[in-house]
């Protein structure tokens, strides 16, 4: 059975089915794949569902979670896919104080959570920092990624989609952004450049914000080139981050898991799903997105490259 849907830049099959638009048009939007039952076998799935193997040293990009927070991506849930690519976890530390600030405390933190027990974790700044260049930034001219990044072949951006308190939502680019910048280069990122220290006292304005995390994702993203994937869980859909030590408690269901090669269409598939649901907790992580101006970020993604927000959404695990 061949089914199709047509709404909110997307173009939605089931399987291999045809969709509302041409085929052309459909071979040339990004794919992203969603399985909406979460598990670790759908998690290796979806990485092979994009073709595109993770070679040589890779760096598997989550979130640890902050110390009293519970809703991060789980060690048992993971575990598959990084040891499937013998992968590193991949961190660093926070700029906003916390039980991640310090690499030892860090380090902990992994550890209590589990991390540790199924995989290296290298907090990647723990010596410091280096610039990668931001092509045609309105904000940033460098982005600030921790010293060992470079040091990997390939990078996984394995990420909790989720709400978040600054950045309305957190997914893909915020992973890759904010995630893969040192302490300090969380701090230029969310002061749009201002500072590398003092982030509280320079806050910028919020677009600026959003638009400066754009940058930062893709100034990772040209690093890499065709290094680099995206998969995100959306899953324990909280209004808040995974850096949150009290996080609020989740108001709807989970949707599953995606994985594109388009960390822009990804991202807006995720909130394209949350959108589109029919469970009614969703006006929760809605209102969180939208009191945030969240989509700004893919609209000035898409703008300076980074990716599309069309995009086809192909369903893996339906019923005929």
């Amino acid at each position: 059975m061949k089914r199709s849907l047509c709404a909110a830049g997307m173009l939605l099959t089931l399987a291999a089915g045809a969709g509302c638009s041409s085929a052309q048009e459909a071979e040339t939007l990004p794919k992203v794949y969603w399985f909406s039952e979460i598990s670790s076998e759908n998690l290796v799935k979806s990485y092979e569902a994009l073709g595109r193997e993770a070679a040589g040293r890779v760096a598997v990009k989550i979130s640890t979670g902050e110390p009293g927070g519970h809703h991060f991506l789980q060690p048992a849930l993971i575990a598959g896919l990084v040891s499937k690519v013998d992968g590193t976890i991949v961190e660093c530390n926070t700029a906003y104080g916390g039980g991640r600030a310090a690499t030892a405390d860090h380090l902990k933190a992994a550890e209590a959570h589990g991390f540790t027990a199924i995989a290296p974790v290298d907090i990647m700044d723990a010596d410091g920092d280096v610039a990668l260049p931001v092509a045609g930034g309105r904000h940033l001219k460098e982005d600030f990624v921790g010293s060992h990044y470079p040091d990997y072949d390939f990078t996984i951006v394995l990420s909790h989609f989720k709400g978040h308190a600054m950045g309305g939502f957190g997914g893909a680019i915020k992973n890759m952004s904010i995630g893969i910048a040192s302490a300090e280069g969380k701090a230029w990122i969310h002061t749009a450049g201002k500072t590398k220290s003092d982030l509280w006292n320079n806050l910028p304005a919020q677009d600026d914000f959003l638009e400066s995390m754009a940058e930062a994702a893709k100034a990772v993203a040209d690093h890499c080139g065709e290094r680099i994937l995206y998969i995100s869980v959306a899953n324990n859909l909280s209004v808040d981050c995974d850096c949150d030590a009290s996080p609020e408690e989740p108001r709807m269901g989970d949707i599953g898991i995606l994985a594109s090669l388009d960390p822009v269409a990804l991202d807006r598939a995720c909130t394209d799903l949350v959108r589109s649901s029919d469970d009614p907790g969703k006006v929760h992580l809605i209102e969180r997105i939208d009191s945030r101006h969240g989509m700004h970020t893919l609209d000035y993604a898409e703008s300076i490259g980074l990716g599309s927000q069309q995009y086809e959404l192909v369903r893996m695990d339906a019923a005929e």
